[in-house]
């Protein structure tokens, strides 16, 4: 199941898109727990591949604390899962106010609740991010692509995978896991096992200088 993430902004903010906060002449606020949270290094990535300049401030316990501080105004963003966006509070209530507005998700399509906000793919292809960038964006988003997959061990049969894969598919379409999961508020978005291969193939590939920059980027 992936895991895709988003970055949320206070509404009363002038950032109303990310081109405004590239020309931001000041760089907004976003909260962080630490230099391996996704609420650190998805504005990080977005510096990198787009050219914007957010002002990552660290050292919250938890992300309640930095929803907490966004209420209060000491930070006005913050990037976590989709998911835990759509699932709880306080984000239930501030999107029946519009306290905030998502301004850029990851994953290489747009979430069905979140029609109008462009993918980071797709502001890559904007702004026209170079090749190399774009493989630091595999990199660093591969957590969330891959979500929590189930792995085989080396030398599996391809007939027992195959058998496996077959499970799970039937599993997952399963009317009464689906109503389930929607009565849980529990997203299913599976990622075909075909297509989690290839992603494994393309993350390990990636040449030293993309690893390199990744580890530089997370303060490694």
């Amino acid at each position: 199941m992936t895991s895709n993430h988003l970055l949320y902004m206070r509404a009363d903010t002038p950032y109303k898109t990310m081109g405004d906060v590239r020309r931001a002449s000041e760089p907004p606020k976003c909260g962080a727990t630490g230099t391996t949270s996704t609420a650190y290094y998805v504005p990080k990535l977005l510096d990198e591949v787009i050219g914007t300049k957010f002002n990552i401030v660290m050292g919250y316990q938890a992300g309640q604390d930095i929803d907490l501080a966004v209420e209060r105004g000491e930070v006005i963003c913050r990037s976590f899962t989709i998911t835990a966006f759509f699932a709880r509070e306080p984000f239930t209530t501030w999107r029946k106010k519009g306290f905030v507005r998502v301004l850029v998700q990851t994953g290489k399509k747009r979430d069905s609740r979140l029609k109008d906000v462009p993918t980071i793919y797709e502001l890559m292809d904007e702004y026209k991010t170079p090749e190399a960038d774009r493989r630091l964006a595999t990199l660093v988003l591969a957590a969330g692509d891959f979500g929590r997959p189930y792995v085989f061990s080396p030398g599996t049969p391809e007939d027992r995978v195959k058998i496996l894969r077959e499970a799970f598919t039937k599993t997952v379409n399963d009317p009464e896991v689906v109503a389930d999961a929607q009565k849980k508020k529990l997203e299913i978005d599976p990622t075909p096992g075909e297509e989690l291969d290839a992603l494994a193939k393309e993350v390990s590939n990636q040449p030293p200088q993309i690893v390199e920059r990744m580890r530089k980027m997370l303060g490694k």
